[in-house]
């Protein structure tokens, strides 16, 4: 049911009450509570839009990620993991962006750790280090891949709707940072990252990056398979459709 909600459940808490109340006041009210309640109607519905959940198109191209987040890429960095080499991906999420989480590559979380700290603001790179979050390390084809919902200065909790074991798809939902915050994405050996510093992306739908050596082994399978099926159309006895 959560994929097909046009706004996630935490807006009805968050936008309702604001809303109706503002309503009321502009109905029933004069003077100084007519301001109060449009201020208070205004933020119902700003609440209404930050919860906004949009259906996306999701690239089926092989060895493809996408973005985990709506927002502007503000790190394209090399760096290392656990001894790893590897590239990091940071995008900062403003108020007004969509802020509905999603699976960069699909696979198994393999572990889900809270990690509590600091709320600074999220387009501070200590961030990636030193904020809350929850760090998110998944298994895929691509090998292990490692993701991050951090809180920031305005955004206070990290919501994830998956747990350790779970199997996601690419593009899929899986949680939700309140109120501006940032994701950072950590992959493997050498992929061609596919966006700069600056550029705006749209969860479940850019491609942020692509895994090279997966996508040629994908094409080269396919390659195998149509020369295989070629082949066992010219052995003896097989028919080309024409008379003798």
């Amino acid at each position: 049911m959560r994929e097909r909600r046009a706004m996630v459940r935490e807006g009805y808490s968050f936008g309702l009450p604001p809303f109706l109340i503002g309503l009321t006041l502009l109905i029933w009210s004069k003077g100084w509570t007519v301001d109060a309640g449009i201020v208070l109607l205004l933020a119902g519905l700003f609440a209404f839009s930050f919860f906004r959940n949009p259906e996306r198109q999701i690239p089926m191209e092989p060895g493809v990620i996408v973005a985990p987040a709506d927002g502007r890429v503000v790190v394209v960095t090399d760096e290392a993991n656990a001894g790893r080499p590897g590239r990091r991906v940071s995008i900062f999420l403003a108020v007004w962006n969509v802020h509905v989480n999603r699976a960069p590559a699909a696979g198994t979380i393999t572990r889900l750790e809270y990690q509590p700290g600091k709320f600074l603001a999220a387009w501070d790179e200590r961030t990636s280090l030193e904020n809350e979050q929850n760090i998110f390390t998944q298994e895929t084809e691509h090998g292990e891949i490692v993701y991050k919902q951090i809180a920031g200065w305005v955004a206070r909790r990290c919501i994830s709707w998956k747990r350790a074991g779970d199997s996601v798809e690419r593009g899929e939902r899986i949680g939700l940072v309140r109120f501006g915050s940032r994701m950072d994405i950590w992959l493997p050996g050498e992929p061609e990252i596919a966006v700069r510093v600056g550029q705006n992306v749209k969860g479940g739908s850019s491609v942020l990056a692509r895994m090279l050596e997966t996508a040629a082994v994908k094409r080269g399978e396919a390659v195998d398979r149509s020369l295989r099926s070629k082949d066992a159309g010219l052995q003896p006895g097989a028919t080309n459709g024409q008379g003798s």
